[in-house]
């Protein structure tokens, strides 16, 4: 079953493309859900495409297509995840300067299916939280091998919270999007959808903490309905 604010999103989305002919900013949207920020409608629209209900076309701007409605049939299934995979060790590949902005797409591939280009979506903090949601698109181009299956998209690291994970500031960070991890996985957390952050994951009981790598910084602990697994790390490219 589609969440409240899930299918009140679709709705305005279908009426908004039944009016005008093409689909609502992410401004209009979050207005329109009264959201307070544009991360939320991101990961509402995700959930949507997984389930079947809306296509974005990548390279487009404003292009969202709703396939369907939810009393136009059965929800299409959700993919399963992949299996608990243990701790994290940086992959660091060498990497040129680029511009951090981007959206989630899926990977497309290039260069006879070496490298996929992945979009870039970002700055993330591995310090304070920082917000790392824009629309604007950019991509950077990743070793098939690197990656497996599953969708991807990557981030810049911005402090020095992670260090001792290996994690540098400036860090282009691979990111497999997925909503659940393991303890002791490194992720992407979505906190009160607002703030956007790399830490490890722990859970305890009803609540999760999220360690940094570095004994400067203090673990952060919260209710779990508080924080939002936007991904799991993979890989990291450096710049040098």
């Amino acid at each position: 079953m589609l969440t409240r604010k899930q299918h009140q999103l679709l709705l305005y989305i279908d009426d908004h493309l039944r009016r005008t002919g093409y689909s609502p900013s992410f401004d209009e949207m979050k207005d329109a859900l009264e959201l307070r920020s544009k991360s939320g409608i991101h990961r509402l629209i995700s959930a949507l495409e997984e389930r079947g209900f809306l296509r974005r076309h990548h390279h487009r701007a404003r292009a969202l297509e709703v396939l369907r409605l939810p009393h136009m049939g059965t929800e299409a299934p959700i993919a399963a995840t992949t299996a608990p995979e243990t701790s994290f060790v940086p992959a660091v590949l060498s990497q040129g300067q680029v511009d951090l902005e981007g959206t989630f797409s899926e990977a497309s591939v290039a260069n006879d299916r070496q490298t996929i280009s992945i979009p870039l979506y970002g700055r993330i903090a591995a310090g304070l939280p920082i917000e790392a949601m824009q629309d604007d698109s950019d991509r950077i181009e990743v070793p098939v091998s690197l990656l497996g299956t599953g969708e991807h998209y990557a981030l810049t690291v911005a402090g020095d919270s992670m260090i001792e994970a290996g994690i540098l500031d400036g860090d282009i960070a691979i990111i497999r999007r997925r909503e659940t991890a393991e303890n002791g996985q490194i992720i992407v957390a979505l906190i009160d959808e607002q703030e956007v952050t790399l830490k490890k994951l722990r859970r305890r009981g009803s609540m999760i903490a999220l360690e940094a790598a570095n004994r400067e910084y203090e673990t952060r602990i919260f209710p779990s309905e508080r924080v939002h697994i936007q991904g799991r790390l993979i890989a990291l490219f450096r710049q040098y």
